[in-house]
């Protein structure tokens, strides 16, 4: 558990010129220094190059309009990318609750079952945690809508045993609270 064991995302901080060319003369030889400083036998730790100069112009135009300087510009943002990475090294997930008014995100660590899930939202949840009815945001994505789900019989009911899995959405059902 020492701190130097932890998992590391380098982000190699570029000029927007080498972002845009996706070239930097010094890029191998920090990749060289990080691949020699690896602990044997672990994955290797993610390296991406960003330019913090670019990041910041793109966050100066209204967020429709960045799709078309990144087109312009030739280069998409990382961001998105060291986000993903970032998730992935600290091993998180999500998991969606929907009401009439609003979608909410919720992030757990990967491999929490429903009941600590639950939690997250309201410690009172996981104490009273009944049962949960549960569909993938993948499966809503290929079927189109929630009814679509339902007429294929892809929604799911589970107990206190199932592990939430990366994009799931869920409608937790607990009980009173004890007083």
């Amino acid at each position: 558990m020492l701190l130097t064991a932890k998992p590391v995302v380098y982000l190699i901080n570029l000029s927007e010129r080498d972002y845009v060319r996706q070239k930097n003369k010094n890029l191998p030889a920090i990749a060289a220094w990080i691949k020699a400083r690896q602990s044997e036998g672990l994955p290797p730790d993610p390296i991406i190059p960003i330019s913090v100069s670019y990041e910041d112009r793109l966050t100066r135009f209204e967020d429709a309009d960045v799709p078309a300087e990144e087109e312009k510009v030739g280069a998409k943002s990382a961001l998105p990318k060291v986000v993903l990475a970032m998730r992935k090294v600290l091993n998180l997930g999500s998991f969606f609750t929907t009401g009439t008014d609003e979608v909410r995100q919720w992030t757990i660590r990967n491999g929490t079952k429903a009941p600590q899930a639950a939690g997250v939202i309201h410690t009172d949840f996981e104490k009273t945690f009944i049962q949960c009815i549960v569909y993938n945001y993948n499966v809503l994505k290929e079927e189109g809508d929630e009814a679509g789900v339902k007429a294929k019989g892809k929604i799911m009911t589970k107990g206190k045993d199932y592990v939430v899995e990366d994009g799931d959405i869920i409608l937790i059902k607990a009980g009173a609270a004890k007083s």
